[in-house]
């Protein structure tokens, strides 16, 4: 197996080179840019001979460039009992974190579409895969298990996450025109929308 080029060495001084070409594509992909790796030296000041030294392509640059928000929770300590609130807790949260980070994500959403032109599909590990999401949503749906033993709350959660997604909040903002906030209201109230659907079907 091949040594990553930053694993050997002068490790710390290639950590900083990473650390800055990450800065620089982070900041253009704020700017509204989907950088390649030139453009990204570039604005880092560093060669771009150097710079395919870490990234050998623009998806392997882009992919890194990624937040990884590595929680397993939305809900903090004395979270509410009832699913409905913890549910609303949990999409808000996350509506938060795609505003906070939509030009990184939309650049994910891009490699996820188009795999071809940017070298090959992400690899099953990567962060366009992680479906962090659906753990959150099922993290709030846990008291269905004592409740509503019946309803299948992984499929819920993936329904939910259809819906309130960087896929929802682009085609929300970019296709219907709503602004921001009306696109976090309504992505709050459709997943709302399905946990009361799901508890309807189970009574009936």
């Amino acid at each position: 197996m091949a040594i990553p080029y930053e694993s050997t060495g002068r490790t710390r001084q290639k950590q900083r080179t990473r650390d800055a070409l990450l800065a620089a594509a982070q900041a253009l992909l704020a700017a509204g840019e989907t950088p390649t790796v030139e453009q990204a030296a570039d604005a880092a000041g560093i060669s771009r001979t150097t710079a395919y030294r870490y990234f050998a392509s623009q998806r392997s640059l882009l992919l890194a460039a990624i937040p990884v928000i590595d929680r397993d929770t939305l809900l903090g300590p004395g979270a509410p009992a009832d699913v409905a609130a913890r549910l609303d807790l949990v999409i808000a949260g996350q509506t938060e974190i795609l505003r906070d980070w939509e030009p990184q994500l939309r650049a994910a959403l891009r490699l996820s579409l188009d795999p071809v032109s940017l070298d090959t599909a992400p690899p099953a590990g990567s962060p366009l895969r992680a479906g962090r999401a659906i753990g959150w949503i099922a993290d709030a749906l846990g008291p269905l298990a004592q409740s509503h033993p019946r309803v299948d709350r992984r499929r819920l959660a993936i329904a939910i996450r259809a819906t309130c997604g960087i896929e929802s909040l682009v085609w929300l903002t970019d296709v219907a025109g709503l602004s921001r906030d009306d696109a976090a209201a309504l992505m709050r109230s459709s997943a709302q929308a399905l946990l009361a659907a799901a508890l309807a079907a189970d009574a009936s």
